[in-house]
């Protein structure tokens, strides 16, 4: 069933690690559809046999657990040694990682206990699979479970939980800094190579490792940029941008303090530990740029060992593709608004109906839904304003396909206040508004009657301001 490529590097890539024992985990969740997907034969094992194998109790024949090395920039800082602390890879099924998280100390826990509460399981299970329905590259859910233990966190014992994830890979800018800040060459080579194979194997064929890593570099900001040009189009905010939650393969990873705005706000922040708010919703795109950055000087030497040279090379064939964050962005925010066919003053108009947004408080996600209500002169739902009347005066003018703007703005995103209402049912081990919530966000684009109550801002006494990492 398994393969286990990374297990096949060298063995300072990472810690063979076991699971830690539960007492009596029990199943919440299985994603059966993902399973028919990957692995057809998941969908014959019993609950009782989900909940073991996906708590790490039953070892699947050909799996190998262990716990990846990385290091990473975090606030700014460079942290050498962090890896998974509480994420055991158990290896691959149609070239797709398979990870527990909350299965347990490894060496790379740093005092921690290697376990997760319940409600970080809960978070990560509904956001990714509503990032996944909202047509964003992410981890996937697999499974979650109940370990029948309690965890101790910021405000007390809390119910112990799995959450089972799929990937790509789980492959960071923060893994080549692991190696770059040990100066080990081999390594660098050696996991180059490996993501070469993993995200970018057409660029095998290359005569050179300049040529490879120019080309590699250039894709990732490609990929990068439409990720979280998509992230800021749905009122995302990450949380945790450190460059050991930077995925080298394109796509969203490690939910932890991560928030969709209501009220819209370009400052916007969630994380409790982002004082300062670096990654903010609109400091998004430059993070993500600092990030590249990071990863170009980890991989600097196969550019050239001459570093003078190296960064001459870069100053000309990547630090100009790096606009491509902000092209992305602007572009994606004008084709909410219905515009295809993207001109550079459109920046100007998104940018006018936005800080409209925020001055008024308007929600971010219905303000964007309701836009063809606006448009047939039905504005009861935006507050009066001359910025509005000089964005619809110019709007108007611009939009090319109004009748799509459903398909393109979603009704139901993960809320704060939905999420820890589902969260507080499982804490009382009610699971109910778990899989209601599942159900809705998985198709957040079409609109039901019966679900209003689901689309709703949250009322003021309703707010969930602060959000927290799940260790």
């Amino acid at each position: 069933m398994f393969t286990n490529t990374y297990s096949k590097l060298p063995e300072h890539f990472f810690q063979r690690v076991s699971p830690e024992r539960f007492s009596d985990p029990r199943l919440i969740c299985f994603n059966s559809q993902l399973a028919e997907e990957i692995c057809k034969e998941a969908n014959n094992f019993s609950q009782s046999d989900l909940a073991q194998i996906f708590s790490g109790q039953k070892i699947l024949e050909g799996s190998e657990p262990l716990a990846m090395a990385y290091a990473g920039m975090q606030f700014g800082h460079m942290v050498p040694q962090l890896g998974d602390g509480r994420a055991q890879l158990l290896g691959e099924i149609s070239g797709y990682d398979i990870q527990l998280k909350g299965s347990g100390r490894t060496k790379f826990s740093r005092e921690g206990d290697g376990r997760s509460a319940l409600g970080p399981v809960i978070r990560e299970y509904l956001v990714s699979e509503a990032m996944h329905a909202l047509g964003v590259p992410t981890t996937r859910a697999l499974c979650a479970v109940t370990t029948g233990e309690k965890v101790y966190r910021q405000f007390g014992y809390e119910p112990g939980g799995i959450f089972t994830r799929v990937a790509s890979s789980h492959l960071r800018v923060g893994t080549f800094q692991y190696f770059a800040i040990r100066d080990d060459l081999s390594g660098i080579k050696t996991l180059f190579n490996y993501t070469l194979d993993r995200h970018y194997p057409e660029l095998k064929s290359l005569s050179n490792d300049r040529a490879k890593a120019i080309n590699m570099v250039n894709n990732l900001i490609e990929r990068q940029a439409n990720l979280i040009a998509q992230w800021m189009s749905f009122g995302f905010i990450h949380g945790v941008m450190n460059t050991d939650n930077f995925s080298v393969g394109g796509i969203t990873i490690d939910y932890g303090p991560c928030a969709f705005m209501d009220d819209f706000q370009f400052d916007k922040s969630f994380s409790s530990i982002d004082i300062r708010g670096r990654y903010s919703f609109d400091n998004q795109v430059p993070i993500a740029q600092w990030n590249i950055l990071r990863f170009v000087e980890s991989i600097l030497p196969l550019i050239d060992t001459n570093q003078e040279n190296a960064i001459k090379i870069i100053e000309k064939e990547i630090i100009p593709k790096l606009d491509l964050f902000e092209d992305k962005r602007d572009q994606i925010m004008a084709r909410k608004l219905g515009i295809t066919d993207y001109q550079n003053e459109d920046k100007k108009l998104t940018k006018l109906f936005l800080t409209y947004l925020e001055n008024n408080k308007m929600d971010f996600t219905m303000a964007f839904r309701n836009l063809p209500l606006l448009f047939n002169g039905d504005d009861r739902l935006y507050k009066k304003s001359p910025d509005l009347e000089t964005f619809l005066g110019l709007w108007k003018k611009r939009v090319r396909k109004l009748d799509d703007l459903n398909q393109i703005n979603p009704i139901y995103i993960p809320r704060n206040h939905q999420v820890q209402r589902v969260i507080d049912g499982a804490y009382e081990n009610q699971f109910e508004k778990f899989h209601e919530a599942l159900s809705v966000f998985t198709q957040p684009f079409k609109e039901d009657p019966d679900l209003k109550d689901w689309s709703l801002p949250p009322k003021p006494e309703e707010q969930i301001k602060e959000t927290f990492c799940g260790t």
